[in-house]
């Protein structure tokens, strides 16, 4: 396995994309990056950008401190040049770029080597979230476990005001960096700091500290599994998990799996494994399953759901009812909500659409509350706030006029995020909401998520996902290529992000999309609680059927 050689990015995820990666020339990850995961790649590289100037402009009254390594100069140049500002001893390393250690198979760089006594730790900088704000004040009885540091110093402390959001590829990445320091003899001693490593998130508010020493074990059993994977060593089959939807081997892998009607196209993660370790590989198999789940079946699923979807996969049906008469709130004043947001930058879009149940014959106004400043923006801040206003109006002047009221969306994990962040981000700004208005919306009957109401009534073979469901409601969006990660490419071209003039037109597809997308939520609610949605097989009458 000399030859063998790791980037982090190896170690975690799908094994059997590691033995295709190295087990073919002419792989398809030389290919251009399909639209969404560059776009990934850009906002990853923006964020990295803004933290480098973030941290140069902190640590600008030390002259000698920061120290940028060129990121456009040849990797042995990057490596020499990191070397010598560690032999510098210079305080702060961005870019910094390791030595390829051929032995043990790893390479890697970090996006900072910070100077902790005698040493360097090694500090990434990433484009998700890390933390998450305690839900409650500190309890003296229960000390904090979170270390953190500040971004002005390396000055670890426990942190009662935050929780923390593990990512295992971060840590794996971390203790790949460190166990290469130690090889090189550059990672702190124990006594003037010991084996620790960093996490810079999308906030980039501080410093996620980790004990990376306690990782090299865990971290030395993935390594070498991995490198004996990437050497044909030892063999690997595919499976549908989550990375697939990105993965260049799809293309590959997919069809293989239709060929044997493998039960992970089916049922993934937990269910995947647990059905797997039972011996159930096939979409048949699990079909004829029938009485008490497999060991390990995860809690919190019903094990029939699982044998119905094998079921609809295998007769072609697309959504399946759980009840008799499938049930959905509904009111007299009904409003459809869709938020656009753009990455962790900011929601720029709040789209509505107004429905008067009393009165059929009244129109059904499509409004929307947007900013086309390019986020991050204060004008985020107005248009957020009229939106509040307008849909606090819609319900005062429901209940005053003695009708009921209801708000909806699909999915309102996104919404609820921005609702909160809007509130919290924006405190104090003209027509802004308390976060405890918006949490007593959120917790009311009038706030109603469409997509919990879909996974009550009905078993979703293909998904849950609006533009999986609401076609099987009748429903047709305009744009063929609408979709979230299409409304990404769409949005930069409106904001120009990447300069030049907005393109005008590219606002007017965002705002069809949009609309399409609360056209499409009332679709379904109301297809839900009309007579249509008799057609759909009832659960019985299909495992009767098989």
């Amino acid at each position: 396995m000399a030859s063998v050689v790791l980037s982090p990015r190896d170690l975690a995820g799908c094994e059997h994309r590691v033995a295709l990666d190295f087990g073919h020339e002419g792989r398809p990850g030389t290919e251009p990056d399909p639209p969404g995961v560059q776009r990934r790649k850009e906002a990853a590289a923006d964020h990295r950008a803004a933290v480098r100037e973030l941290l140069r402009g902190i640590h600008s009254d030390q002259p000698g401190a920061f120290v940028a390594v060129d990121a456009e100069s040849r990797a042995p140049e990057r490596v020499a040049a990191t070397l010598k500002a560690c032999d510098a001893g210079v305080s702060w390393i961005w870019n910094a770029a390791l030595p390829t250690d051929i032995e043990h198979g790893r390479r890697g760089h970090a996006e900072l080597l910070v100077k902790v006594g005698d040493g360097y730790v090694p500090v990434i900088v990433v484009n998700h979230r890390i933390t998450q704000p305690a839900r409650s004040a500190p309890d003296p009885s229960r000390p904090p476990t979170l270390v953190t540091s500040p971004l002005w110093g390396w000055a670890p402390t426990l942190d009662p005001y935050r929780t923390a959001r593990p990512n295992r590829r971060d840590n794996l990445r971390l203790a790949q960096l460190t166990a290469m320091l130690v090889e090189i003899g550059r990672a702190p001693s124990a006594e003037t700091g010991g084996l620790r490593g960093g996490v810079i998130g999308v906030d980039a508010d501080c410093i996620v500290v980790h004990d990376t020493g306690a990782m090299l074990d865990d971290y030395t059993e993935v390594l070498d599994r991995r490198r004996a994977i990437a050497a044909q060593q030892v063999p690997t089959e595919p499976r549908r998990v989550a990375e697939c939807r990105s993965c260049p081997w799809w293309e590959k892998c997919g069809p293989e799996l239709e060929a044997r009607r493998d039960v992970s196209l089916v049922a993934t993660g937990n269910q995947g494994a647990a059905l797997i370790d039972a011996g159930i590989t096939t979409i048949d198999q699990l079909a004829a399953q029938r009485g008490d789940p497999p060991e390990n079946w995860p809690g919190s699923a019903r094990f029939d759901d699982a044998v119905i979807g094998a079921i609809a996969w295998l007769t072609g049906t697309e959504l399946v009812r759980r009840l008799d008469t499938p049930r959905v709130h509904r009111a007299d004043i009904e409003v459809d909500v869709d938020m656009e947001s753009y990455g962790e930058h900011g929601a720029y879009l709040w789209g509505t659409l107004r429905t008067d149940t009393t009165e059929p014959d009244a129109p059904v106004i499509y409004r929307p509350f947007v900013t086309w400043d390019p986020l991050p923006t204060r004008d985020e801040a107005r248009s957020f706030a009229e939106f509040w206003a307008w849909l606090t109006a819609e319900r005062v002047a429901a209940r005053d006029g003695g009708k009921t009221f209801a708000a909806y969306c699909y999915s309102q994990q996104a919404e609820n995020r921005w609702l909160l962040g809007s509130a919290d981000r924006f405190e104090g700004e003209p027509g802004i909401p308390s976060r405890r208005e918006v949490e007593a919306f959120i917790a009311s009957p009038e706030w109603v998520d469409i997509y919990e109401a879909v996974g009550d009534n009905f078993i979703c073979p293909r998904g849950k996902g609006l533009k999986r469901v609401a076609p099987v409601a009748g429903f047709a969006w305009r744009d063929d290529d609408a979709s979230g990660e299409a409304s990404m490419e769409w949005y930069r071209a409106a904001v120009a992000l990447g300069g030049g003039r907005p393109d005008l037109g590219q606002r007017e597809r965002l705002l069809e999309y949009n609309e399409d997308d609360v056209r499409a939520t009332k679709v379904l609610r109301e297809w839900i609680s009309g007579s249509a949605v008799d057609e759909i097989p009832h659960e019985r009458d299909l495992l009767a059927r098989y």
